[in-house]
């Protein structure tokens, strides 16, 4: 049995605690919170300087593409950057599986304890069998030539069920509206089951995905006609979004929303991932549109980003928006918890094993850029 205790608690499913006090079992498990040091035995108090926070979520992910990391440029644009990406199986098996292990154990040693992880191929599911995070295998299909929709789905299935073969949870989505034929993605929402508890799908990512569906021009829109020669399968489609009511009433979590505007939000789960959209597009969504109590947040790949660090990503919300720490770690922790479906995930609440984590060198209860994150459990 362990009592923690710091400047402040923050349990995130209430206020946060002046001089709070966390018990947690030898496991991990979450036995009691306390008001205060006075209710808990002083003699075994543990007092740290600085913060106590339930483990991050990592909303948005590519731990496949770990290899590619210094590889991409920056600023060039998502049409370029997915080109860049596109050359990933240049790389060895070897790099490719020993980035794959390392950057978890980055994620790990950076206070995150569950991966919204994107999947298009097998290469994680030996290090995601070891079970040292949580994971939410999103499956991702892509395919803009309708005559391929029906070969696609099949190898789709197929990746689903090699890591649900494995104990690993994994549902299939559309990578992006512009990404996916109308009839893949009715295959897509065809092939759901039981089993799955949320799509994920990139959406609004760049501004030529909203001149594709609005204008039909920009460079997304010229890709779409030199592959497909036509843009008449998507002529349904006036705005992105539109893309979301062939998913029915499903729950959804949508990634980076660059690009939205208050009259594209709807009452879903949002991920944001800054320091990836700073580094592929150089822009920033406008926070002031989202609904924070839905607002999760990602670290994209290293692929798009120098490092895998919510608390990272965190600083660089709060440098652009008026959030303050208690809903920041909602963000980095409790929302993405409830998006993903990780229900001992998140905050503080008894039988809970959420993680335990330290932030340490904040001041006035703000993020710097020198602040750190040190696990605890």
């Amino acid at each position: 049995m362990r009592f923690l205790t710091a400047d402040y608690l923050f349990p995130l499913d209430h206020s946060p605690i002046k001089n709070g006090v966390l018990q947690i079992s030898r496991e991990g498990e979450i036995i009691k919170v306390f008001n205060n040091r006075e209710e808990a035995p002083s003699e075994r108090l543990e007092i740290f300087q600085g913060v106590i926070s339930p483990g991050f979520i990592n909303a948005h992910c590519h731990l496949e593409l770990s290899h590619m990391h210094g590889f991409c440029k920056k600023k060039k644009g998502l049409l370029d950057f997915i080109n860049q990406v596109n050359q990933r199986d240049s790389f060895s098996k070897e790099k490719i599986l020993l980035s794959i292990a390392l950057a978890e154990k980055q994620m790990m040693k950076n206070g995150i304890v569950a991966v919204g992880d994107i999947c298009n191929t097998t290469d994680t599911i030996l290090q995601k069998q070891k079970k040292n995070l949580q994971y939410y295998n999103f499956i991702e299909g892509f395919g803009v030539k309708e005559r391929f929709a029906n070969q696609k789905i099949k190898e789709l299935i197929l990746m689903r069920n090699q890591f649900r073969d494995k104990g690993l949870d994994a549902t299939i989505v559309p990578h992006a509206p512009y990404s996916v034929t109308p009839k893949l993605n009715n295959k897509i929402m065809k092939a759901f089951d039981r089993k799955d508890k949320l799509f994920s799908i990139h959406m609004q990512e760049s501004k030529s995905e909203n001149q594709f569906f609005e204008e039909r021009k920009g460079s997304l829109f010229q890709w779409i006609m030199q592959i497909q020669g036509s843009a008449k399968i998507w002529s349904n489609r006036q705005k992105s979004i539109d893309f979301l009511t062939d998913l029915k009433n499903q729950k959804m979590l949508l990634v980076h929303n660059t690009f939205a505007r208050e009259e594209d939000m709807l009452d879903q789960y949002y991920c944001t991932c800054p320091k990836a959209n700073l580094y592929i597009e150089g822009v920033l969504p406008d926070y002031t549109i989202f609904n924070y109590e839905k607002l999760c947040v990602g670290t994209d790949s290293l692929a798009s980003n120098t490092s895998l660090s919510i608390l990272e990503e965190l600083f660089i919300i709060q440098e652009n928006s008026n959030y303050c720490l208690d809903t920041l770690l909602r963000i980095g922790s409790r929302n993405g918890a409830e998006a993903l479906g990780f229900n001992t995930l998140g905050t503080f609440k008894v039988g809970k094993k959420p993680g335990v984590i330290l932030i340490e060198k904040l001041k006035n209860l703000k993020i710097q850029e020198t602040s750190k994150v040190k696990k605890l459990d």
